[in-house]
């Protein structure tokens, strides 16, 4: 393989990948995509959008998903620290609504691949994170979908410390849970 290593975990299709990490006193350098060994690694598609947001500690962010445009997704942090967390919604699938949450930081420079089928959303663990992700298709504002972060039918066991203000939009409070999901 060319210069990143890949985890998989028990859902199909997710994929955490460690890139090879350069660095000596002056800093580092690393290749955050190479479509060369993304194929090889078993990740062939293509990316034509990339997006970035900004928050600050508390802010969750999901469950988030399109509709009719699927999306599937590379995401990283650039600074701090989050809690990313992708749940099958792939209907058959042996694994159907189960989570996976994997830490990502600008220390340990982990990426998180989440397939087309997903729910995916985060939860800022740092004073501040910078969260950069590559997506297969564009976003279209009237196609989104999503879950409720905490429905109990999923039980996500996100890492709330106790000083921690949950900071969560109006619409991603709104979103239901994967029952009505079904429905």
């Amino acid at each position: 393989m060319g210069k990143i290593k890949v985890e998989t975990c028990h859902i199909d299709g997710l994929k955490v990948i460690l890139p090879t990490v350069f660095g000596d006193e002056r800093g580092y350098f690393m290749e955050t995509y190479h479509y060369h060994d993304f194929k090889e690694a078993g990740i062939d598609v293509t990316f034509v959008q990339d997006n970035q947001s900004a928050s600050k500690k508390g802010v969750l962010r999901g469950l988030h998903f399109q509709l009719q445009f699927p999306q599937d997704k590379l995401v990283r942090v650039i600074r701090g620290e989050v809690f990313d967390v992708a749940v099958d919604l792939r209907w058959g699938s042996p694994t159907y609504g189960q989570w996976y949450g994997v830490h990502l930081s600008e220390e340990n420079k982990k990426m998180f691949f989440v397939p087309k089928g997903f729910a995916h959303g985060f939860l800022v663990l740092s004073d501040y994170a910078e969260f950069a992700y590559k997506c297969t298709d564009f976003y279209h504002p009237n196609d989104e979908g999503g879950l409720l972060w905490n429905d109990p039918e999923i039980g996500i066991r996100w890492p709330l410390s106790k000083d921690m203000e949950l900071i969560i939009s109006e619409k991603d409070k709104k979103w239901g849970g994967i029952k009505e999901l079904e429905k």
